[in-house]
């Protein structure tokens, strides 16, 4: 494992739950931009795998959601991120620049919205060892 996988290694497992839902957001708006990139450069490999990475971590934040205790925020979340994966699918195969820049869009404007709940609530609790999640895992 090289020194920045060991950096985000330690970032991610000593992070508090609205951080590391910050950190997902950046990699996956960074894949994106990434993947926009690779479509411009006509490297249509290179921008499926982006995609799929980014698409992984929308994944991941969906699969995250606790639906009975997050109520309507969290029904809201679920839809959202279930339009945002098919909608990553359909850039993906339609070769979409505008698709693409419309979900980073998307994904910022999420990322800041926790961003503020996280200014508003500084001192949440961090994950136990049994929450922590590698980056590793989700295939990022």
């Amino acid at each position: 494992m090289n020194n920045y996988m060991n950096y985000q290694k330690v970032q991610v497992t000593t992070s508090d739950r609205l951080k590391l839902v910050v950190m997902l957001y950046d990699g996956a708006i960074s894949f994106l931009k990434t993947a926009v990139n690779c479509l411009e450069k006509n490297d249509m490999a290179g921008k499926g795998v982006y995609i799929a990475k980014a698409q992984n971590i929308v994944d991941e934040l969906n699969n995250s959601l606790n639906i009975k205790d997050g109520g309507e925020i969290a029904v809201n979340l679920r839809k959202i991120y279930n339009f945002l994966y098919f909608y990553l699918v359909k850039a993906n195969i339609s070769k979409n620049r505008a698709m693409l820049k419309e979900s980073i869009s998307i994904l910022m404007t999420l990322k800041e919205a926790w961003e503020y709940i996280n200014m508003k609530n500084p001192e949440q609790e961090n994950f136990t060892e049994s929450e922590n999640l590698s980056l590793q895992e989700m295939r990022v």
